[in-house]
């Protein structure tokens, strides 16, 4: 509804056929560029809420600057990529055209391995799945193709969108998946020559691409527990797995949020539980309700979740006529902002209002276990724990934003080329101390660092050092 009034009329709607070889004029792919950030530009409340228009401006000419000759789908993906990036938020991306992605997906295109990246950036050989099998593993990689890897994983970094300055969630994901990244970003290539070093002795091989198949998904990197929550008693210790807070997909799996919830805390009072640890890994958001519902089992009296709720001008004045005014309430101006006051048939965007306890709160110590892919409303559950001091944080920085996250209403559009783009049309800023932890996510208060044995062998050392916390204060 909103998109059709303020933004979809900027951008081009088309159909496009995939073909790798057809290109578009350069200044065809420069109007599209800088109509499509003016159009997000008018729409997007978080726009330049860790980029100064000055900088960002810079960053778009010497972008466009090196657009000198007619580019095809994939080109122009790679151009605009780091350039939403820059906006630094995880709810606004731009893909490929799906039938695109899917005929990428068909080539042999894929570099055959799976990596890890240290602490210190260096990247390690962990899988190999191509026909050398004299690649050796746990080798660090030195180059892809004559490239250096160091300014390979820079260019990638930044064409991954994460909220503010993050970059847990960036490393994450190419932890995860590289091949895919490299692909996307670098190059289409159906032959790597990779560079490695082990036992202090580096070598050149050559290898084939291939298809995606044998990679792993995010899912199933994800699932630890085959049932989307799990609850159980330990040792004494409560521990509380929240794998999502997707409604669909808790209620897919046979499982009721509010249900599961309070009967996990009803048990943790009934047996006296001191120490409780919840496992918010790999948990990328979903239902605001749900999140704020389990915040709300750490506290005794009425507290805040999130402080407010903006919206850009031009969203207001659409929002305030024709059929929106069906759907949403009108946005209340105050100094030079504006504020969402919320949809007329759902609660979903309620809770800048104060908030109720629950009836069983814990009392006990909780222990948060993150890491970079803790986004949207689960980054808001570990911000708000965090800085009322109702939680210690263990193991990495949330990927999403400590002061909030652009989201809520997240239309598509089609662009120029094929290309599909987000566009969150609310910013929803956290009840937390507004001085803290700008442009990050919850820094944890122990910081636990996977090494590449960790990673290789998946030793759950997060988990293991909260117990041994939870050992040493007893």
């Amino acid at each position: 509804m909103i998109c059709n009034l303020c933004i979809q009329p900027l951008f081009s709607q088309e159909s496009v056929d995939v073909n790798f070889e057809k290109k578009y004029h350069q200044d065809s792919i420069k109007k599209w560029t800088r109509d499509l950030l003016e159009g997000m530009e008018g729409g997007h409340p978080g726009f330049y809420w860790y980029t100064p228009k000055e900088r960002f401006d810079v960053i778009i000419d010497s972008t466009l600057q090196t657009v000198t000759d007619s580019l095809n789908t994939l080109d122009f993906y790679r151009k605009v990529k780091p350039l939403i990036a820059q906006i630094g938020c995880l709810h606004t991306n731009i893909v490929l055209p799906v039938a695109y992605e899917d005929a990428m997906a068909k080539t042999k295109t894929h570099i055959p391995v799976e990596i890890f990246i240290d602490e210190n950036r260096r990247v390690f050989i962990t899988k190999n799945h191509s026909e050398n099998r004299s690649i050796p593993i746990k080798g660090e990689l030195l180059s892809i193709n004559g490239k250096p890897i160091g300014p390979i994983i820079e260019t990638l970094v930044k064409a991954i969108p994460s909220d503010g300055y993050n970059q847990t969630e960036k490393i994450l994901a190419l932890n995860l998946r590289f091949p895919f990244w490299y692909q996307s970003i670098i190059e289409m290539t159906d032959t790597f020559t990779v560079k490695i070093v082990s036992e202090n002795k580096a070598q050149e091989y050559k290898i084939k691409g291939i298809t995606p198949e044998v990679f792993p998904s995010y899912e199933k990197f994800a699932a630890i527990h085959k049932e989307q929550l799990s609850f159980e008693i330990k040792d004494g210790v409560g521990i509380l797995k929240i794998q999502t807070f997707a409604k669909s997909l808790i209620k897919s799996n046979g499982q009721n949020f509010k249900g599961f919830i309070k009967d996990a805390f009803k048990t943790l009072k009934e047996q006296g539980v001191e120490n409780l640890i919840i496992d918010l890994r790999y948990n990328t958001g979903g239902t605001d309700s749900y999140a704020a519902l389990l915040t709300s089992y750490f506290f005794d009296s009425e507290f805040r979740y999130w402080d407010r709720i903006e919206v850009t001008e031009s969203i207001a004045n659409d929002v305030s006529k024709g059929a929106a005014k069906i759907f949403y309430s009108k946005p209340e101006k105050k100094d030079s902002t504006y504020l969402w006051k919320g949809a007329l048939l759902t609660k979903e965007f309620k809770y800048y209002k104060p908030q109720k306890p629950a009836k069983h709160h814990y009392k006990g110590n909780t222990y948060l276990l993150t890491n970079g892919f803790c986004m949207s409303s689960a980054a808001d559950v570990i911000a708000i724990l965090s800085d009322n001091k109702k939680a210690k944080v263990i193991g990495e920085e949330s990927a999403g934003g400590y002061q909030g996250n652009t989201s809520g209403l997240m239309p598509q559009v089609i662009i120029g080329g094929g290309l599909i783009i987000t566009v969150p049309l609310n910013k929803y800023i956290n009840a937390v101390d507004p001085t803290k932890n700008i442009g990050r996510g919850t820094i944890p208060d122990y910081p636990v660092t996977i090494s590449l044995e960790d990673w290789m062998s998946k030793e759950d050392v997060v988990k293991a050092f909260a117990f041994d916390l939870i050992k040493n204060n007893n």
